[in-house]
């Protein structure tokens, strides 16, 4: 049974995926430093998979322990890759927080990885990376420009880094997964999306907005060159974008990546605008939302959806569920979160 490191493997995407590798009989070893997650999680993920993951609070900006962590698992045959602050706005305000938390624990990752005899490495990249690109739907060979925000820095440098150093190593394949926008829970309502504090992402504002806790929901802008002026993205569900990350894994154990780094694009392929999210929500939940226009946000780039079409013919993945599925899920979750 081949042990797997899934680095801030209690977030959001981290325990979804946790999940899907315990379901294919990976056994999983979780890094978290609880600043963006709670431990609580271990309980969904194992109440979901019937086998409780191995977990270590650490956190990997500390060197030491990350060689200490080494020395104690030195049989990990993987390394899933997701610890990072990831909020576009915060790290407008907070560069240099950023840089430090998303560039420093990922060469202190790969360092350790330099010494395996073989290592396979997945990165939870991001479609920031395109910054606005210039054509619709974007294609993994679409330029990578100037990134938007110093968030969208930190995952073209680490991209860069990774590439960088596979060049070197020919015993660490890697694979950065450029996921677009996930949303929704798992169908359990055990684990999903919980954000500490207030959330930066849509669909958890929405929830926490129809159930209460937010008075009113703010849409950033609706001047925007698109059919409804609002900005567009392409929303996968998270139990989609799991399974991708397992699929991608397998792929780098079993030998079959064309090259030692690989890029593959995450998404549905369409685009919806944030005014369709808050009419799907609205139509699987019954319940009218409170929400107004505001100003544009800094840093929000105007419409960004997947060509999906790489990851659907060399990974053999393809998104299954739907915009609905995914709000039914966050909605489900929302609820069950707050009776407890």
């Amino acid at each position: 049974m081949n042990k797997i490191l899934v680095t801030g493997g209690l977030g959001f995407i981290g325990s979804h995926t946790v999940v899907e590798l315990q379901n294919e009989g990976f056994e999983v070893v979780i890094i978290d430093d609880l600043s963006n997650s709670s431990i609580q999680v271990l309980d969904g993920i194992t109440s979901i998979t019937g086998k409780k993951p191995i977990f270590e609070k650490l956190d990997l900006k500390e060197k030491s322990k990350v060689e200490a962590f080494f020395k104690k698992y030195s049989d990990i045959k993987g390394v899933i890759h997701f610890a990072a602050s990831k909020a576009v706005g915060e790290s407008v305000q907070e560069p240099l927080l950023y840089y430090e938390n998303n560039i420093s624990t990922l060469v202190y990752l790969l360092k350790e990885l330099k010494n395996m005899q073989e290592a396979s490495f997945i990165f939870s990249s991001s479609c920031t990376v395109y910054g606005q690109a210039d054509e619709l739907p974007i294609t993994e060979n679409a330029p990578v420009k100037m990134a938007e925000s110093p968030y969208g820095n930190t995952k073209q440098i680490g991209e860069e880094i990774i590439s960088d150093t596979c060049k070197v190593l020919p015993n660490l394949k890697a694979i950065a997964l450029r996921y677009f926008n996930p949303v929704g829970s798992h169908e359990s309502a055990n684990i999903g999306e919980l954000p500490i504090g207030v959330p930066q992402n849509l669909v958890p504002f929405i929830t926490q907005t129809a159930i209460g806790i937010r008075e009113q929901l703010s849409v950033f802008g609706d001047d925007y060159p698109t059919p409804d002026g609002t900005c567009i993205r392409d929303y996968i569900h998270v139990v989609d974008l799991a399974k991708a990350h397992v699929i991608a894994l397998k792929r780098l154990l079993e030998n079959k990546n064309k090259s030692n780094f690989e890029t593959f694009n995450l998404g549905t392929g369409t685009g919806s605008s944030v005014l369709e999210v808050i009419k799907s929500f609205e139509h699987v939940s019954g319940k009218k939302l409170n929400y107004k226009i505001v100003g544009r946000r800094e840093g929000d780039v105007i419409s960004a959806y997947a060509d999906t079409s790489k990851a659907n013919i060399d990974l053999g993945w393809k998104a299954a569920l739907s915009l609905d599925d995914a709000m039914r899920s966050a909605w489900k979750w929302e609820q069950k979160v707050r009776k407890n």
